[in-house]
C-alpha cells in the first residue's frame, strides 16, 4: 500500500495528515498537530517561520515512525506571506498578513496604478495586505534591496526540506500580481511600481517534482521521500478536495468563510470589481469567490 504526508498549516494550527486508498477510497489519518499564530515583535505581527520549520520536521519524524515508506509530501499554508530571500539567506522578520504596515502604501500604489487597473489584470479583490502592498511597502523601507528571491510559506517550508525553490502558481494567485489571462506575474504591475522583475520568475503547476530531503534533514527525520508541489494556498486544496462530479457553489469555512464557484476563466467585469470577489486559482480551474465572513 502506498502511503502519502500531507502537511497543511493555518493562522492557529498546523497538522500532518497520511493519506491513502483502500477500496478505491481515500483514508486519512491524523498523526501530529501542533499550534500556530502571529507574535508580536517590534510593534509588528510576525511568523516565526523557524519553528515552523522545525514542526514540520517533528511531525515528518513521527509520521515516518508509524510509516516507514511514505512515497511523497507536500505542504499547503494561507496566502498571501512570504520569506525574503537574500541568496540563501533569509531577510527577517517575516511579516503577518494581519500587521498594519501596508496601509500607509495603499494610497501610493493605487496613485500609480489604480485598483480599477489592478482589477482588470487580475480579478483579485481588495485586501489591504495583498502580497502587492507588501512588496511595495519592503521597496519604500529598503527591504527589497538586498532580495534576491521570495517565497510563498509553503514553497520556502518545501525549500528548506529540499534546497530547491519553486514558484507555485495558486499561491501566487492571491498576490494581487497575477495576470488572469497569461497566468503568470503581470509586468505591466512590476514595471509601473518600479519593482526588482527578477524577482518575479516563472511558476510551477500543481504535481510539479520538487525533490528529496536534504541530507542533514532526511538524518534528523529517520528517512527520505519525495516532495511534490499540491495546490499551496489551503483554500485551493480545500476546494480540491470536494467531490464535485459538476460545479456547484462551495462554501469554504476556515479563518474565512468563502462562497464561490468554479470557472474556466477569470471575471473581471467591473461589477465583480464592486462587489468584490475575487479570482484565485486551482490547479486547472478559477475559483471566482467572495469573503462572506
Amino acid at each position: 500500500m502506498k502511503y502519502y504526508l500531507a502537511i497543511d498549516i493555518g493562522a492557529s494550527s498546523g497538522r500532518h495528515i497520511i493519506g491513502y486508498l483502500e477500496e478505491e477510497k481515500i483514508k486519512t489519518v491524523e498523526v501530529y498537530r501542533f499550534s500556530n499564530g502571529v507574535t508580536e515583535k517590534d510593534g509588528h505581527l510576525i511568523w516565526n517561520v523557524e519553528y515552523l520549520f522545525q514542526e514540520v520536521k517533528n511531525g515528518i519524524k513521527k509520521a515516518l515512525s508509524l510509516y516507514p515508506n511514505i512515497e511523497s509530501l507536500s505542504i499547503d499554508t494561507w496566502g498571501v506571506d512570504y520569506v525574503l530571500l537574500d541568496e540563501e539567506k533569509e531577510i527577517f522578520p517575516v511579516y503577518a498578513y494581519r500587521d498594519s504596515r501596508t496601509k500607509k502604501v495603499i494610497d501610493q500604489v493605487h496613485s500609480i496604478i489604480s485598483f480599477e487597473k489592478l482589477y482588470e489584470i487580475t480579478g483579485s479583490q481588495f485586501q489591504e495586505f495583498n502580497t502587492i502592498y507588501q512588496l511595495y511597502e519592503d521597496k519604500l523601507t529598503g527591504r527589497l534591496d538586498k532580495a534576491t528571491d521570495f517565497l510563498f510559506i509553503p514553497e520556502y517550508l518545501m525549500y528548506k526540506l529540499t534546497g530547491i525553490k519553486k514558484h507555485e502558481y495558486t499561491n501566487a494567485s492571491t498576490s494581487g500580481m497575477m495576470d488572469a489571462v497569461t497566468n503568470a506575474y503581470s509586468y505591466e504591475i512590476i514595471n509601473s511600481l518600479n519593482l526588482n522583475s527578477k524577482l518575479f520568475v516563472n511558476l510551477d503547476k500543481p504535481k510539479s517534482y520538487v525533490g528529496k530531503f536534504l541530507d542533514e534533514v532526511a538524518l534528523e527525520v529517520g528517512g527520505n521521500m519525495g516532495v511534490v508541489l499540491c495546490a499551496t494556498h489551503d483554500t485551493a486544496s480545500a476546494v480540491e478536495g470536494i467531490p464535485m462530479n459538476q460545479n456547484a457553489p462551495y462554501i469554504s469555512s476556515g479563518t474565512w468563510s468563502l462562497l464561490g464557484i468554479k470557472t474556466e476563466h477569470a471575471i473581471t467585469l467591473k461589477q465583480a470589481m464592486l462587489s468584490n470577489y475575487s479570482n484565485e486559482y486551482g490547479p486547472d480551474y478559477i475559483r471566482f469567490q467572495k469573503n462572506i465572513m
